[in-house]
């Protein structure tokens, strides 16, 4: 840096770096003594800087190098570039046609899946004093059956090791009704679930209308079990993200509102991303990767479950445990374009 002029801009970026790199006061204020600016030094930069945390010697170096370059023209400002207006919704009567479609789509979801066979990996964390200090618990491999439009979990390999009982015996936090029964209940017209525009988004490269919702307790078709000795069906609210070219559901939420106080989960989330997949060589709308949180006290727990290798019902493959880490950004949201 110290061979070529360099701009402002160049200088505050060296700054900022080594702030954060924790390096030593008197060893940039070194560097800085040594560097050759194209442009001039104001003030107001080296007050922010001192107030992002420059040590009083980098900060004595950056006066010295203001006075070296006050007869140097300003450094451009740079303008702010504004944000394109915001898309607007769709009319009302359009948004309730969506919900129409995506409440009819829901309805004949689960019948329109073939019998297949998938598995699941799910890595379970927990984290302490109420922080979100993840620490892997354990890694549960399942097979999960489709048949007849119901499901089936077995657990294969709990870290690695072979093992042979129903999902209910694992104990520990564990979800189901992922394909289809979630789904199915949020736009159940008995469920009575209110829906309301949210916003445009985009997801895996569809963009998608968002709705927010809420359903009644008396409604609630949710079930929270702990550990197979409190069970309550709570209010809750979410998010629906609906292609917009398809009509087709490919993100769910659910978060519990107003849980009882004697009842031990205090928190309870769940989001359930869909994306496309191939089983015999025809593409379905099937589970790519749900997580499930939840809050006991000052214990949380993180479920992040993924279904992988589907295949048709009847075809049973060996289970093998060599799980890619998940692409997140497969399951980010990204602003509507």
């Amino acid at each position: 840096m110290a061979q070529t002029s360099i701009s402002v801009d160049k200088l505050v970026e060296f700054i900022r770096s080594a702030i954060a790199m924790k390096s030593p006061d008197k060893q940039v204020a070194g560097s800085v003594a040594h560097l050759k600016l194209s442009q001039k030094l104001d003030q107001r930069t080296i007050e922010q800087l001192q107030g992002e945390g420059a040590g009083p010697k980098t900060v004595a170096a950056l006066r010295a190098l203001a006075a070296a370059t006050a007869d140097l023209a300003a450094a451009p400002k740079v303008e702010a570039v504004k944000a394109p207006p915001p898309i607007p919704p769709p009319s009302y009567d359009a948004q309730q046609k969506v919900i129409a479609d995506a409440r009819e789509y829901a309805r004949n979801y689960s019948s329109t899946l073939p019998d297949f066979i998938c598995t699941q990996v799910t890595r379970r964390y927990y984290g302490q004093n109420g922080h979100e200090n993840w620490h892997l618990n354990d890694t549960v491999t399942s097979t999960l059956t489709y048949f007849e439009q119901h499901e089936n979990y077995k657990v294969k390999l709990v870290n690695n090791q072979i093992v042979d009982r129903p999902m209910e015996a694992l104990g520990g936090a564990t979800s189901s009704g992922e394909f289809g029964t979630m789904l199915k209940q949020i736009f159940d017209e008995r469920t009575g679930a209110e829906f309301h525009w949210d916003h445009w988004g985009t997801l895996r490269g569809h963009r998608v209308y968002v709705f927010n919702y809420h359903v009644e307790q008396g409604n609630s078709q949710w079930m929270l079990d702990y550990e197979h000795r409190e069970r309550i069906q709570p209010a809750y609210e979410g998010l629906v993200y609906i292609d917009k070219e398809t009509g087709k559901v490919l993100r769910i939420t659910l978060h519990a509102v107003e849980l009882p106080p004697s009842f031990p989960i205090q928190d309870a989330h769940t989001q359930l991303d869909y994306d496309y997949t191939k089983i015999s060589g025809q593409n379905f709308l099937l589970p790519l990767v749900a997580q499930v949180r939840m809050r006991h006290d000052n214990i949380l727990t993180k479920n992040d479950n993924e279904f992988r290798m589907y295949r048709k019902y009847g075809v049973e493959s060996s289970i093998t445990f060599t799980p890619d880490a998940l692409d997140e950004s497969k399951i980010q949201e990204k602003p509507p374009k």
